[in-house]
């Protein structure tokens, strides 16, 4: 089985690429199932009901999330209801939605689970308690894809480790750059730091060029809009073998305007 991880949506440009180029791709790579990283979805900054449901219908079937999941108000009061969406298990536990979910499609079944680093982040729980409490309770018979949205490599190749073996695939998202580290950890999970983005690569991590580069020089507060022109998809192929969890390859991937 093959499974597409996608990295950091951006905005309508990344929205658009989704719509444009994923049905295609998974034709191309005979890809059975897509997760994509959504949390920048909205204008920049978090997700709608809505906006969710035009990226289901582009070809997804999980959207994870991250510090910005709560960018625009009423998603408090959607997130929910809408099925195949995670945010990081390790946000406070009085927050609505789930952090993680098991996504049923035609053959087979897997699931998706959504964390969140601690270093040069906003507050949030110990991911690692968090990824032990969640292996406790996901059904053992599931392949499990793992979204760690953090800033720091070093805690994005640490817990990957820490999960090695246990889960079928550790991905990192939130710095918008790709790397170039995809590769097998010793126990047969799948790993990249980072997924990389889907949004306009003319930019400054998704944003416009002109206000970030004043913010930079005037150290003055601006408006960071989503940047537009030509757009990248990026992600990741993992496939593994549904009778012992265990990835096989994992292949970065990108599709540039």
């Amino acid at each position: 089985m093959k499974v597409l991880m996608i990295g950091d949506v951006v905005g309508g440009p990344g929205r658009r690429m989704l719509e444009r180029h994923l049905k295609g791709l998974r034709r191309e790579r005979a890809i059975d199932a897509v997760v994509a990283n959504a949390e920048n979805c909205a204008a920049g900054s978090g997700i709608t009901a809505a906006l969710a449901g035009q990226i289901f219908s582009s070809g997804v079937d999980a959207i994870t999330l991250g510090d910005h999941a709560w960018g625009q108000k009423e998603f408090a009061g959607q997130i929910s209801a809408i099925q195949n969406l995670v945010r990081p298990a390790n946000f406070a536990p009085q927050c609505p939605g789930r952090g993680w979910s098991v996504v049923t499609m035609p053959t087979f079944r897997f699931a998706v689970l959504n964390l969140q680093g601690r270093i040069f982040m906003q507050s949030a729980d110990c991911p690692f308690r968090a990824l032990d409490a969640a292996l406790a309770e996901i059904p053992r018979d599931v392949a499990v894809f793992v979204d760690f949205h953090a800033e720091a490599t070093s805690e994005k190749m640490t817990l990957a480790h820490y999960a090695d073996g246990r889960v079928t695939a550790v991905a990192g998202t939130h710095t918008h750059v790709q790397t170039s580290d995809a590769r097998l950890l010793p126990e047969g999970t799948a790993y990249i730091t980072d997924l990389g983005m889907t949004g306009p690569y003319v930019s400054s991590i998704g944003r416009a060029l002109q206000p970030v580069t004043r913010k930079f020089i005037t150290g003055m507060p601006a408006k960071f809009d989503v940047a537009e022109g030509p757009s990248t998809l990026e992600g990741a192929i993992v496939e593994f073998d549904p009778a012992t969890k265990r990835a096989l390859s994992i292949e970065a991937v990108r599709i540039r305007e």
